[in-house]
């Protein structure tokens, strides 16, 4: 007579504990996707300002703007530009929105520029955000990422938000990853400000 091996205790707990995992995984993922974040990666908040040294160039790159009209990064060659990459779905991107164009305002009279890259949204969603929160830099559009996938081999903007910082020799210079405060901000264009040497 063949015995049927018995089910230990521990076996079902196991089971139930993996359950419940996954239960809570699927929870938090169906509460990203319900807002419209599916997919969404968020920033974990990093900065990096790069040595001279360690500088590559910028990519050339041109697109479509919100509203109309084309932008190209020829457009702000010698100025420091600030990219920023967000979608109007991004709750970090509203929260930075109001920080960006203060900073924007700020710095346009010293050789800084902005543009934004409006990704994975639509045109009409895009305007609103826009209009929302007053932002009055110009924002191309990047729906599908075409133009960030050009910065791939420099400091690529990993998440939504990000934002990058080219120099006055158009060079990428530096990376915030996440939504960004006005001293983050500050402390990645200022030192692009400073005299050479």
């Amino acid at each position: 007579m063949t015995r049927r091996p018995r089910v230990g205790r521990s076996w079902a707990a196991r089971v139930s504990t993996a359950a419940l995992c996954a239960a809570l995984l699927v929870s938090g993922c169906g509460t990203a996707a319900g807002s419209g974040d599916s997919g969404f990666v968020a920033g974990d908040g990093s900065l990096i300002l790069l040595d001279e040294s360690a500088r590559q160039a910028a990519p050339v790159w041109e697109g479509e703007l919100l509203g109309g009209g084309t932008a190209r990064s020829t457009d702000y060659a010698g100025d420091v530009l600030v990219i920023n990459v967000w979608a109007s779905w991004c709750a970090p991107c509203r929260a930075e929105a109001p920080v960006l164009e203060e900073i924007w305002l700020e710095y346009q009279d010293r050789g800084v520029q902005f543009v934004g890259f409006d990704t994975r949204d639509t045109e009409a969603a895009a305007l609103a955000f826009i209009d929302r929160y007053g932002m009055t830099y110009p924002n191309v559009i990047d729906t599908d990422g075409r133009l960030q996938l050009l910065f791939s081999d420099t400091l690529p903007p990993q998440a939504i938000p990000s934002t990058l910082v080219i120099d006055q020799q158009g060079r990428v210079a530096g990376r915030a990853l996440g939504a960004v405060s006005g001293s983050s901000l500050r402390g990645l264009i200022e030192p692009l400000l400073a005299p050479v040497g």
